[in-house]
């Protein structure tokens, strides 16, 4: 049984055949706010919004190509280990954007630095280029 099986079996995915109108539209939104978050002359947490938000749509796309669905934001992320063989160490990227970006919605502390949004816009493009190389879904 494989990892992303594990968690449906858990209660933490749910099985849901792919969309190939769904999986463009997740890749082509990631794509546009990924864009937009590598523009220098946005302010630093616009970035860091855009990158996270291309990076969880890219994640999301990821995990529906593989036909599965999940409502939480920190598991697409922490499956993308599973859907395109994000490493470790650029996983943990987007483990730390995640909790900083909680803490700035949920507790209004903004704690947002270059280091960080360049390294989201690293992982996200790496992520991009994965998701890519799954193809194109047919329905």
């Amino acid at each position: 049984m494989t990892a992303l099986e594990n968690l449906v079996r858990i209660g933490k995915l749910k099985n849901e055949p792919p969309s190939a109108a769904e999986f463009d539209g997740l890749v082509r939104s990631g794509r546009v706010r990924l864009h937009d978050a590598e523009n220098a002359s946005l302010n630093l947490e616009s970035r860091f919004d855009l990158a996270y938000n291309a990076a969880h749509a890219l994640a999301l796309a990821a995990l529906r190509w593989h036909g599965y669905r999940s409502g939480n934001r920190y598991l697409v992320f922490q499956c993308l280990t599973h859907t395109v063989g994000l490493s470790s160490p650029e996983w943990r990227v987007l483990d730390a954007a995640h909790r900083k970006r909680n803490l700035a919605e949920y507790e209004g502390v903004v704690d947002i630095d270059e280091a960080l949004v360049s390294a989201v816009v690293r992982v996200t493009r790496r992520v991009a280029e994965l998701v890519a190389e799954l193809g194109a879904l047919g329905d």
